[in-house]
């Protein structure tokens, strides 16, 4: 009896073992892979040295440093800038004055019952000097007038408003000042607008041929 129990228990006890040998051989597999996963996460999220982070830092306090140049460089600019061209408006509108004078010394001059008069030639006098004095004011404050006449014509200070003929000056010159213009420093307030010569057209010239021949006839 003795011998069947053992013979019947044998087998079982052996597949136990199995089954034990079989876990721990798994559990050990599954530890040694969860080894080598830290082990990868380890090396992926590693850390940097001492050298790396300082290095770090020195480039975050250069550029940071960078930076704060460039804000004030600019802060610096536009500082100087409304200082210099602060009253640009407030300026381009005073022009407005030397243009009213001109207009109004135009219209007495225009007018026929004060022609040749002691009253006309006194009030274009002080139109005159108050004109003066103006520019004076604005020349201290760097505000300029263009010069155009009988120079060429510059897009950068002068307008063309009109060609005139004129075979006696070089095409592209300034020989009418229509409006004169201001700078403001290195900046202009307001271009001059201008006249400027051409040359006398063919046409034109055939016309004076023709009369010249019909003269000599």
């Amino acid at each position: 009896m003795e011998k069947e129990e053992n013979q019947n228990n044998t087998p079982i006890d052996q597949n136990q073992e199995l089954e034990k040998e079989n876990t721990e051989s798994k559990e050990n597999l599954d530890s040694t892979n969860n080894q080598e996963t830290k082990q990868e996460v380890k090396e992926e999220i590693k850390e940097p040295t001492p050298k790396e982070r300082i290095a770090e830092l020195e480039d975050k306090v250069v550029r940071t440093f960078a930076e704060m140049e460039n804000q004030r460089r600019r802060f610096e600019k536009e500082k100087e800038d409304a200082f210099e061209y602060g009253g640009y408006s407030f300026a381009k509108e005073a022009l407005n004055l030397i243009d009213n004078l001109e207009r109004s010394k135009h219209v007495l001059e225009s007018d026929d019952k004060l022609k040749e008069t002691e009253a006309l030639n006194k009030t274009i006098e002080h139109l005159d000097i108050i004109k003066k004095d103006l520019i004076s004011i604005f020349e201290k404050n760097n505000i300029k007038p263009i010069e155009s006449l009988n120079k060429k014509l510059d897009p950068n200070f002068h307008q063309a408003m009109m060609e005139i003929e004129d075979d006696t000056k070089e095409p592209g010159t300034i020989i009418q000042e229509i409006q004169k213009g201001f700078t403001i420093k290195d900046r202009l307030l307001r271009p001059s607008l201008v006249g400027v010569s051409k040359k006398v057209t063919k046409k034109e010239e055939k016309t004076d041929e023709n009369q010249e021949n019909q003269e000599n006839k």
